[in-house]
């Protein structure tokens, strides 16, 4: 049975070096990768609504899990914004898809960014959670440049089981997280 390269890293690399750096005392306290949430905000989408299908098509090739529309909660007259118009795409991967993006992002997609040096360590909660932005879609082999027609960023969250951001850290860079240096 298949296995994602990145969930065998885990059993056998990560978990044993954290286990010393923290001190645990069982491999149950030791953080995990819960899930990996992706959502594209599309402000145009106030005035066609093709573009959030578009979107939402996208984002579907590149995580091979269908996304979902995400819908306004409420009307802003300064927006041109009613309530329940779609206004972005969302899709949340949890279990073997998400450790397939998380190595495709870190081994593919973010080396493909123009000017790389690194992705900030500024996107941590305070609870252990890592968000990072991804200024243009088209760094992901999935998506063909020619029939791009926006090109859209959108927000990765990794959300874990680490208490401190400390924690939640360690277990990027363990995974190889391209964290920029300061």
């Amino acid at each position: 049975m298949y296995t994602p390269r990145l969930k065998t890293k885990y059993r056998e690399e990560v978990v044993p070096a954290l286990m010393k750096q923290f001190n645990y005392s069982s491999v149950m306290q030791v953080p995990v990768i819960q899930k990996i949430c992706i959502n594209q905000g599309l402000g145009d989408a106030v005035a066609d609504k093709r573009i959030v299908e578009h979107a939402i098509e996208e984002m579907s090739s590149i995580v091979g899990q269908r996304a979902v529309a995400a819908y306004s909660r409420k009307d802003i007259s300064n927006f041109k914004l009613r309530k329940g118009m779609p206004i972005g795409a969302r899709v949340t991967l949890r279990g073997d898809r998400m450790y397939e993006f998380f190595d495709r992002l870190l081994s593919v997609s973010l080396p493909r960014t123009r000017d790389f040096r690194g992705v900030k360590a500024t996107g941590f909660d305070g609870r252990g959670n890592f968000t990072m932005g991804v200024k243009e879609q088209i760094i992901f082999p999935e998506i063909d440049i020619d029939k791009v027609k926006n090109i859209n960023g959108m927000d990765i969250t990794f959300v874990t089981t680490a208490q401190t951001d400390e924690e939640a850290k360690a277990l990027l860079n363990e995974f190889g997280f391209p964290f920029a240096k300061k």
